[in-house]
């Protein structure tokens, strides 16, 4: 049972993270060792202080550094599913559980476009973890809609399983090379079934009939990870101490709203991991 769990390694979950060590806290920090693409890829930020003109890869040079210096681990497995239980939380990562007391949510925005009727047939033949559901599809013909090529493993694992897959990478570089693998540059856009899924409809206007379909994107919907969260427009609904409706977990950064500035994150970050602190120490007495 840790102290806290952080999900997201941009700039809130860093400044959290920071926070929770500087207070010896035990925590676990779920994310990329990248830490964050948005800012690696920006060409020069000009407003975050203390650095009045840095590129993005300086300001993670900088970030990493810091992270390395403080001694943080990063675990790069992909959480899932959280359930509130007991006092605590319950976190699945790349089919594995995790718990712990507190939760801090910094996973940024999530820029895939959901498929049509995505929220209502989640968890009918349709699934965002490889590994946890991939069994119940040997032999099947399944789809496989993939926005990261860091998932590519886990697409062959479900090749490996499947009798065939329809793969639809959303880059140009896949390294998958399989018999049983169809890779297409069509685009899903809706899924068909009425209790459960029964196949997909591309943006061609063409349709495919399969068992199921697998979802590997970088970022799950915040509603999808925990139903409880209270969702305004896409952001998870915060007060200033950046707690959510759900006690005991806290957000901060792009996930609760804008502006998406990297110095709004870290200040996020930064009251979400006193907030946290402060409601670990209450919850000692």
């Amino acid at each position: 049972m840790y102290d806290s769990i952080i999900i997201g390694t941009g700039p809130a979950g860093l400044s959290a993270a920071l926070n929770l060590k500087t207070y010896k806290k035990d925590f676990i920090w779920f994310g990329s060792k990248n830490l964050s693409e948005k800012v690696q890829k920006a060409e020069k930020i000009t407003n975050y202080p203390g650095f009045p003109q840095i590129s993005g890869q300086g300001l993670f040079e900088r970030f990493d550094a810091h992270r390395r210096a403080a001694g943080i681990d990063i675990t790069e497995k992909t959480v899932t599913n959280i359930m509130p239980a007991g006092n605590g939380f319950m976190v699945l990562a790349d089919n594995e559980m995790y718990e712990a007391r507190t939760l801090i949510l910094c996973m940024g925005v999530m820029s895939a476009k959901q498929l049509d009727r995505e929220d209502e047939l989640l968890g009918k033949r349709l699934s965002y973890c490889a590994t946890c559901d991939g069994m119940f599809y040997k032999d099947k013909r399944i789809a496989v809609i993939c926005n990261d090529k860091k998932y590519e493993h886990e697409v062959k694992y479900l090749a490996d399983l499947a009798a065939e897959v329809l793969y639809f990478p959303a880059y140009n570089d896949s390294e998958i090379e399989l018999p049983n693998v169809k890779i297409s540059k069509d685009v899903p856009i809706a899924l068909i079934g009425d209790s459960f899924v029964e196949g997909i409809t591309l943006r061609s206007g063409k349709t495919e009939s399969v068992d199921g379909v697998f979802c590997l994107r970088n970022a799950i919907a915040p509603s999808k990870l925990m139903p409880q969260l209270e969702i305004e427009n896409g952001h998870i609904l915060v007060d200033r101490a950046q707690q959510t409706n759900v006690a005991g977990c806290f957000a901060a950064g792009d996930c609760t709203g804008r502006p998406y500035q990297y110095t709004k994150a870290v200040g996020e970050g930064n009251v979400a991991a006193h907030s946290c602190i402060q409601y670990l120490s209450k919850s000692e007495k």
